[in-house]
């Protein structure tokens, strides 16, 4: 199978696609998330991989490939994810960059939608419609039911953020125009600091089907480092809501609903009711504070459910 992957060929009349993927012991899944970008109908790309000091089987799986195209990066130091990601970007040729992480993969002809999607000098970034597996409940649904909006955005995206990261293709000349790329100081809210500040100068696009897969395996970044989540959301608003445009935006107040309503939340599950009580008066009445109001008074088994 490798080898037959190996030996595709580039289509050099395309404009090259960098592909990010950051690893850090991410041994489990990535032959998977590497060979669906070898798959790919769209064949002009390289994989920028970045390992983050992994400690398990990964440099080896991904020299087991033997492509050119496909070029290991080793980290000089263990750094959180958006640095990671940084680094690898630096190391990119492409005039678009697109993400992977390890856990997630690609459908075949993902990259042969998007790029099209381009032709607009005006999109900055692309993203898709995916699938989100869930292997613990052996259960598959869409991220979205409705079309995602496209164009400019902005507004739309602080009510309700809706671009997958395993989805999210960006043109380089539109990192360029920002003043840094991923913010360092960020290991969990980094991709939606990003699409923000690229959605204030770009337009987004979207391929209104399945492009790719989210994989929710129950040792998802997302679902260990919950506390982490939270304290950087309150530390994104606490400092882009006085900046403009986002400052002016009807819907900038989402995001502080958002990180409040996870804190309560997470106060419920680690039995401090009373802090998620205090917190209940500080977002408006809706489907959120009625969850939240159940759950003060909800046996663990249901409390479990919230997650």
């Amino acid at each position: 199978m490798t080898s037959q992957l190996s030996s595709a060929v580039a289509n050099e009349s395309q404009p090259l696609v960098s592909v990010i993927m950051n690893c850090y012991n991410g041994e489990k899944y990535l032959r998977h998330a590497i060979e669906s970008v070898f798959a790919q109908t769209y064949t002009n790309w390289e994989i920028i991989f970045w390992d983050n000091q992994s400690t398990d089987k990964s440099a080896e799986i991904v020299r087991s490939f033997e492509s050119r195209r496909l070029k290991y990066f080793y980290a000089p130091k263990h750094t959180l994810l958006y640095e990671a990601r940084n680094h690898a970007i630096e190391q990119a040729s492409g005039e678009f960059i697109a993400f992977l992480d390890v856990d997630d993969w690609w459908l075949p002809t993902k990259l042969e939608k998007q790029i099209p999607l381009f032709s607009d000098p005006q999109v900055g970034l692309a993203c898709g419609i995916y699938w989100i597996d869930n292997e613990r409940k052996n259960k598959r649904r869409r991220s979205h039911k409705r079309p995602v909006p496209t164009g400019w955005v902005l507004n739309d995206l602080l009510k309700s953020y809706f671009i997958g990261m395993p989805t999210l293709v960006v043109r380089r000349s539109a990192l360029a125009s920002l003043d840094h790329a991923c913010d360092p100081r960020y290991h969990m809210i980094g991709d939606f600091d990003l699409v923000v500040r690229l959605l204030i100068k770009w337009k987004v696009d979207c391929v209104q089907e399945p492009i790719a897969c989210y994989r929710i395996h129950g040792n998802n970044e997302s679902a260990k480092q919950r506390r982490l989540q939270i304290e950087e959301l309150k530390h994104w608003y606490s400092e882009v809501a006085t900046v403009e445009p986002i400052h002016s935006c009807s819907n900038l107040s989402f995001v502080k609903s958002q990180f409040l309503y996870l804190e309560a939340k997470d106060r419920i599950l680690h039995a401090d009711r009373m802090g998620a009580y205090r917190l209940l008066n500080r977002f408006p009445w809706g489907f959120r504070k009625l969850r939240i109001w159940m759950g003060l008074f909800a046996p663990p088994f249901v409390l479990r459910r919230l997650t």
